[in-house]
């Protein structure tokens, strides 16, 4: 049985939208994989979508959405680092990765926050495999 994973933070448009990504492809077979936010927020970023294609993950059918878009509950929450408090989803395991959000800045910061968050889903993924989560 897959593991419900939700990525959260405010917007939806940027980090969680790149670890939804991920998280597709590195481990859709043991993830069933939601991202959302709290607050509206027109569409994903272009540089967050542009650099995913760079790495081959296509994002340009993603959208924001809304914790009412996803599953009430999860066995994983995972936050961004939202700077405010972040939003809550009932879970069995939560982690804030604490993240910086590259929106405003260069394409490079896009970049090293795809990069980042590729391990970080890179690392979910195993302990998901290995039982520890």
């Amino acid at each position: 049985m897959k593991k419900k994973v939700a990525f959260i933070c405010v917007h939806n448009s940027c980090r969680s939208q790149m670890a939804e990504g991920w998280a597709k492809k590195l481990g859709s077979d043991i993830l069933e994989v939601y991202s959302a936010g709290t607050e509206n927020y027109p569409e994903v970023k272009p540089l967050a979508v542009q650099v995913m294609e760079e790495a081959g993950i296509d994002m340009s059918g993603h959208y924001p959405k809304l914790l009412s878009n996803i599953p009430e509950e999860v066995d994983i929450l995972i936050t961004m680092g939202c700077n405010v408090v972040c939003p809550f989803v009932p879970n069995s395991h939560s982690q804030d990765w604490g993240l910086t959000d590259p929106s405003g800045g260069l394409i490079e910061d896009y970049r090293e926050t795809r990069d980042i968050i590729k391990e970080k889903v890179e690392d979910l993924v195993k302990r998901v495999r290995n039982k520890e989560i």
